[in-house]
């Protein structure tokens, strides 16, 4: 998953940066809330750590102009020192989903993300999904290329299903690896051969294959002009 740090206390955001970085998350840091937000909004996050007490715009202001104004449903853990009950309600009160009070376990930071990650992909779950000629119901786990109907297994259908929901988005290998196999070890080759098959079985009636590597990073979909 990718996942956006919030947190102006160096020695926390780095030790949550490498943590969740080593376990095969891509991570992005801001340390105050301008920059934060920024970020926030141009999209393409998992879920958000976010502190309450940062410089520029606070905590509960930016969670606040994420729902509001920017109308964003990313999954957000607050992650603060602050634990009166009060707090806590005020946070849920302006969109958070789930709150955890410093100290705290790194495991359990991950078990955390992971869970709201997972119930999130649930709501969107009955929502068809298409780009270019590609289309995807994931309620019936069905998919059309052109309007020919393509059989995948399942690890293809989980990678295009993490694809055509963030289409502009690069996955890295270390992420889709750990999303199609967890703590588990895949052989080398393993990915790229489920990406030769997803490509293959998306290719259109034109020749175009949808999927492109980013040498160096991962996958994602090809852009509208490259066709």
């Amino acid at each position: 998953m990718r996942v956006l740090i919030i947190e102006d206390d160096l020695d926390i955001a780095g030790n949550l940066y490498e943590f969740l970085e080593g376990r095969g998350n891509v991570v992005d840091l801001a340390r105050d809330g301008v920059t934060g937000l920024h970020l926030a909004v141009s999209g393409g996050f998992d879920a958000i750590v976010l502190d309450l007490g940062l410089p520029g715009v606070d905590g509960l202001c930016l969670c606040r102009k994420l729902r509001g104004e920017a109308k964003q449903d990313v999954p957000i853990l607050i992650l603060t020192a602050r634990d009166l009950l009060d707090d806590k309600l005020a946070a849920f009160e302006c969109g958070a989903d789930d709150y955890l009070v410093k100290p705290f376990a790194l495991r359990e930071v991950e078990a955390r993300l992971n869970a709201l990650v997972v119930r999130r992909r649930g709501r969107v779950v009955n929502k068809r999904l298409s780009y270019q000629a590609i289309e995807y119901d994931p309620d019936k786990l069905a998919v059309t290329v052109d309007g020919r109907s393509v059989h995948l297994s399942r690890k293809c259908l989980r990678l295009l299903e993490m694809l055509i929901a963030a289409p502009h988005r690069v996955f890295a290998r270390a992420e889709l690896e750990r999303e199609l196999w967890g703590d588990e070890q895949p052989q080398s080759d393993s990915l790229r051969s489920h990406m030769h098959m997803l490509r293959r079985a998306l290719t259109d009636t034109r020749g175009h294959a949808p999927i492109e590597t980013v040498h160096g990073v991962g996958y994602r979909f090809a852009a509208q002009d490259d066709r």
